[in-house]
């Protein structure tokens, strides 16, 4: 994986401020902030990432940044393998009701 620089990284922390005010991502607004923070970056960054980020949708690329196309084999291979569980399931439920039965016959409860 490739390392993310000081300057890449102060691009983004102020893309993401500007984000969680409400405010339009731009080339402006990033050197505003980098300037204010006394962060000197190359002068092409601010540019790259406004011009990047104006065109995402940055709330729905947090939420979604746990997943990735690597992780859908491993989730369709379990989705193959549910109908199997789901049909050994059923004997199991069956026998932790039993159990749940005669614990309440017992006549008392976790906070009795």
């Amino acid at each position: 994986m490739a390392e993310i620089k000081t300057e890449e990284l102060a691009c983004i922390y102020s893309a993401l401020l500007l984000n969680d005010d409400s405010i339009e991502i731009t080339d402006a607004k990033i050197k505003t902030i980098l300037e204010a923070s006394h962060v000197t970056v190359a002068s092409h960054w601010p540019g790259l990432y406004a011009r990047l980020l104006a065109k995402t949708n940055i709330e729905e690329l947090l939420l979604n940044a746990g997943s990735s196309g690597a992780a859908a084999a491993p989730v369709a291979a379990a989705a193959a393998a549910a109908p199997a569980a789901a049909a050994a399931k059923p004997a199991a439920a069956k026998k932790e009701e039993k159990k749940e039965e005669s614990d309440d016959d017992m006549g008392m409860g976790l906070f009795d």
